[in-house]
């Protein structure tokens, strides 16, 4: 049993409480795996400025994966690594966003774009993220510069019809993969949770095997398909779980501050 040097965890859901909070016991949980000697670092569906909170109470030195993946930054929020949606992909994707009549917004690498203030969601994002979404009336401009694109809608079966048309439409050019029941995501094509745990794996000079992810939901199993380990949230999808070498409990019961317990366990540390 290959001993964990690194541990890649999801955000929302995972990390954070319902309530977007980072809990004490989760803080504590992260200083243990610096102590032992453990990589850590998180990736999410986020966009870059949505991870700069988490970065000094962690006290996190290795590069952050936004965008599910597809930006690699450095602690600094400095880009390393940048891929854009191709802009006709972009293009299609608004226009299947708009037939199914669902709230869309558009994130560039410093913007969260929307037509729409008053959308559902609106507030919900803001929290998240602590940021302020800029107006516009027209994605147009920006399609070029496009580094995620998403759909929101409390409506969460017509949201996953929605996520099947659109992974038919875009084939290869895109990525279209539901970050949250109420949020789809279209991202670049080729870039992941997945390919970010390779590429942290690469410079830390790693087996994967020697890699733990933890997360929630369906954009997750990229990554739980490249790494030694996979832990599940206990409030994840049970198809999440059904993919995943462990469950543990759910964010709102320290799933993951027990499931770092697990680890140090694992690797013979009390």
């Amino acid at each position: 049993m290959t001993p964990i040097s690194l541990l890649v965890s999801d955000v929302d859901g995972t990390l954070l409480t319902k309530d977007k909070t980072l809990t004490d016991r989760a803080k504590a949980s992260v200083r243990r795996l610096h102590e032992a000697g453990i990589g850590f670092t998180i990736t999410s569906s986020r966009p870059t400025i949505g991870m700069t909170f988490l970065i000094e109470p962690l006290a996190i030195t290795l590069p952050v994966g936004a965008f599910n993946g597809s930006s690699i930054v450095d602690p600094r929020l400095n880009p390393i690594e940048q891929h854009l949606i191709p802009p006709a992909a972009a293009e299609r994707s608004l226009q299947i966003l708009n037939e199914f009549g669902v709230d869309i917004w558009l994130f560039t690498n410093d913007k969260w774009l929307t037509r729409n203030p008053d959308g559902d969601y609106v507030p919900h994002e803001k929290r998240a993220i602590r940021a302020d979404p800029t107006i516009v009336t027209d994605f147009a401009p920006y399609l070029a510069s496009a580094c995620k694109i998403v759909g929101a809608s409390a409506d969460a079966p017509h949201l996953e019809a929605c996520e099947k048309v659109m992974q038919q439409a875009l084939g290869r050019e895109a990525t279209a993969i539901r970050s949250q029941t109420y949020y789809l995501d279209i991202t670049p094509p080729g870039h992941d949770k997945g390919t970010f745990v390779q590429a942290i794996a690469r410079r830390l000079g790693l087996s994967t095997d020697a890699v733990a992810t933890i997360g929630d939901m369906q954009n997750d199993l990229a990554m739980f398909r490249t790494s030694g380990l996979s832990i599940a949230m206990g409030n994840a999808a049970d198809n999440v779980k059904r993919e995943a070498s462990y469950v543990t409990s759910t964010n709102e019961q320290e799933g993951f501050a027990n499931a770092v317990d697990m680890i140090l366990k694992r690797n013979g540390i009390s």
